[in-house]
C-alpha cells in the first residue's frame, strides 16, 4: 500500500503542476478536478497504511518534487502533449493496480476495494484526457517513464 500512497503523492504533483502550465481554462479546470478526484485515493491510501501498521514513503518530498517537475515540463511542452502524459500515465497506474490486485490476498477486502476504486478513477482520468485532445507519446518516452515508475516502485517498496 505504500507503493500506491507514493503514486498518489506523484498524481498530486503531476496534476498541480499541469493545471499551472495548462494553456486553456477548461484543461486547467480538468487538471484542478483530476488533483481533487486523487486527494481521496491519497487519504484512502493513507488510512489503509495505518490500519495494516505500515508507514508513508519516507522519500515523499523527493517523489512530489520530482513528479512537479515532471509535470511542468509535461505541460510547458503545450496541451496536447501534457494531456498524452495523463493518459500514458494513468495507463501504466492502470497495469500496476491491476498487478497489485492479482497479488492482493481475497480476504483483504478493504484494500481490494480501495485498489479497484483507485483503478477505475485512473483508467476515467485517462479516457478524459483522450476526448480533450491527448496527443500520443513517442515509445522512447513512454519507455523512459515505465522505467521511472519502476525504480520509485522499487524504492518506494523499501523506503
Amino acid at each position: 500500500m505504500r507503493v500506491n500512497h507514493v503514486g498518489e503523492v506523484c498524481a498530486q504533483a503531476l496534476y498541480q503542476a499541469q493545471a499551472l502550465t495548462a494553456r486553456n481554462d477548461a484543461l486547467r479546470q480538468q487538471m484542478a478536478t483530476a488533483a481533487q478526484e486523487e486527494v481521496d485515493h491519497l487519504a484512502w491510501t493513507e488510512q489503509r497504511l495505518h490500519e495494516l501498521n505500515g508507514r508513508p514513503s519516507l522519500l515523499n518530498p523527493l517523489w512530489y518534487g520530482g513528479a512537479f517537475a515532471i509535470g511542468l515540463l509535461a505541460g510547458r511542452a503545450g496541451d496536447r502533449w501534457s494531456l498524452g502524459f495523463v493518459v500514458e500515465t494513468e495507463r501504466q497506474v492502470e497495469e500496476h493496480l491491476a498487478g497489485h490486485l492479482n497479488r492482493l490476498p481475497e480476504a483483504d477486502a478493504a484494500s481490494r476495494a480501495i485498489v479497484e476504486r483507485m483503478k477505475d478513477d485512473e483508467a476515467q482520468h485517462a479516457r478524459r484526457a483522450e476526448a480533450a485532445g491527448a496527443a500520443r507519446l513517442p515509445a522512447p518516452l513512454r519507455w523512459a517513464m515505465r522505467g521511472a515508475a519502476k525504480v520509485m516502485t522499487t524504492t518506494a517498496h523499501y523506503l
